[in-house]
């Protein structure tokens, strides 16, 4: 995943309910795209003859977005451990120095005194050592101004600015939920520093999930060519109503291939109208940990495919685990919603205002159930991002080796005792109950499925194993069932951790 963005010198910036609407006085200035100023002069149904007088209209209202940026870098003393290496630098080699850097992306204006929507990532510092100094609007006249940040979203990636200026050209959002496949769509912006490109396509797909996970991740996708310095730009549909806002390009070169992504209008409006606000941005908690399906754990948990989400790990003392919910349920609905891929569990709970209750339906055993959960509200990224789990740990001691090769023929995996001492060594908590991978058959299908030493397995069949015998027996009374796999719950160093569906040994 790529974000849509241009840059400039040294930097690259790393590239969404109430209404948000203006009220104007009588007599006071349109918005460009108001409705019945469009519809007379657009293209007609089918295939347009020409965008012209629709751009001509709200081209005015797009604008081009640049930082200036100030970036630390750490420089080595090429003369260290020489007689010269005092005169270029400190005698420890290295040294901080400053380079100037720009990044540039588009945005547009909301209202004629001057409030800008764009991404937050067009805003910010491309790096951990940079600073923004200045953000500078250009408008198509080429007027240009400093922009006021007034408030910003990383979650969602949406940022409003804010600009001097008055009967400014601006538009309005539209209802995105109204646009469909195959609509044509027109987005303008500032590719690779172009002001003011228009390009035009469809609609691919509504409710795009990328799979790069979070709360926002739902998108209109679109083939309309974008670029990197498009995002932050309007997505138009054919009667000038802003329907998304361009975000991120899904490439394997970082140009355009065809495939954009904008954030629905109806999803950042409310967003857009606290930050407009000065208000803070509050979501929806509920303290779990969501797995990906295969189909292996389709068939394991009995589900249909495309129903639900799997919960690989409830934190404790959260909302999910107060309601009820533990590890190994499906959660099915939130609110009266069904929890689909196009609908996640990740987005639904996060449009949950915290602190009031909703009733979630979930599957437990194969019996659907019903519970009622209080969201809690959602911790800053730094919270969440919490630790590496892909972090390598130390590799565990060696413990019985007669009991952990028992049964290791059966599932490919040798295992022996979770210790206090081992778990401190593979970073897990010390009073975790479970036992410890000591090798892997690289034929087996645990290998295929990188289960490796130095992990915890906590369950078989979703029934806790606390010792290497328990471990055997489990794995024994799954190949007496003539059973083809073995559902394992495996962590990893952090504590995270998931199910897996091992083949068993023929």
């Amino acid at each position: 995943m790529r974000y849509a963005y241009a840059i400039t010198s040294a930097l690259l910036i790393g590239g969404a309910s109430a209404a948000l609407v203006l009220q104007n006085p009588a007599g006071a200035q349109t918005a460009q795209n108001e409705p019945g100023t469009i519809s007379a002069s657009a293209p007609r149904a089918g295939a347009p003859m020409s965008f012209a007088d629709m751009v001509s209209k709200l081209q005015p209202a797009v604008v081009n977005i640049s930082t200036t940026q100030r970036v630390t870098l750490q420089t080595n003393n090429p003369f260290q451990g020489t007689p010269f290496g005092d005169l270029f630098g400190p005698p420890q080699g290295s040294r901080p120095v400053t380079r100037p850097a720009e990044s540039l992306g588009s945005g547009f204006l909301i209202s004629a005194d001057g409030y800008i929507v764009t991404n937050n990532h067009v805003i910010s510092a491309g790096s951990r050592t940079a600073v923004v100094e200045s953000i500078k609007v250009t408008l198509a006249d080429r007027r240009e101004f400093t922009a006021k940040l007034i408030g910003r979203d990383p979650i969602s990636d949406l940022a409003v600015l804010k600009i001097q200026g008055s009967n400014l050209p601006f538009v309005r959002l539209g209802d995105s939920e109204r646009a469909r496949v195959g609509d044509w769509v027109v987005a303008i912006g500032s590719p690779y520093g172009l002001g003011g490109s228009v390009t035009a396509g469809i609609i691919s797909a509504m409710h795009r999930v990328t799979g790069q996970g979070g709360a926002f991740d739902r998108f209109i996708q679109t083939d309309a060519s974008i670029n990197r310095g498009n995002s932050g730009g309007p997505l138009f549909d054919l009667n000038g109503n802003v329907i998304g806002i361009n975000s991120q390009i899904l490439s394997p070169t970082g140009g355009n291939v065809g495939i954009g992504l904008a954030i629905p209008s109806t999803e950042a409006r409310p967003i857009l109208d606290r930050l407009m606000k000065g208000e803070s941005i509050q979501r929806g908690y509920l303290g779990v940990q969501i797995q990906q399906w295969t189909d292996d754990l389709i068939k394991q948990f009995g589900v249909k495919k495309g129903q639900g989400e799997l919960i690989a790990s409830v934190v404790p003392g959260g909302a999910a685990a107060k309601a009820g919910i533990r590890q190994g349920d499906v959660i099915t609905k939130v609110d009266g919603k069904d929890v689909t891929p196009d609908q996640t569990l990740s987005f639904l709970s996060a449009n949950l205002r915290p602190g009031v209750a909703v009733p979630v339906e979930l599957v437990r055993d194969g019996k659907t159930m019903s519970v009622r959960l209080t969201p809690e509200t959602r911790p800053s990224e730094e919270e969440l991002a919490g630790f590496d789990p892909d972090a390598d740990g130390n590799a565990p001691d060696g413990g019985d080796q007669g009991q952990a090769q028992t049964g290791a023929a059966s599932v490919g995996i040798s295992v022996t005792a979770l210790t206090a001492q081992i778990a401190r060594s593979i970073g897990v908590d010390p009073s975790t109950k479970g036992v410890v991978v000591l090798g892997v058959d690289p034929a087996s299908d645990a290998a295929a499925k990188q289960i490796a030493r130095g992990l915890v397995i906590t369950s078989v069949n979703r029934t806790p194993v606390t010792t290497p015998a328990e471990f055997n027996s489990a794995i024994a009374r799954a190949r007496a069932a003539k059973a083809e796999q073995v559902l394992l719950y495996v962590m990893r160093r952090g504590g995270q951790g998931g199910y897996f569906a091992v083949d068993l040994a023929n």
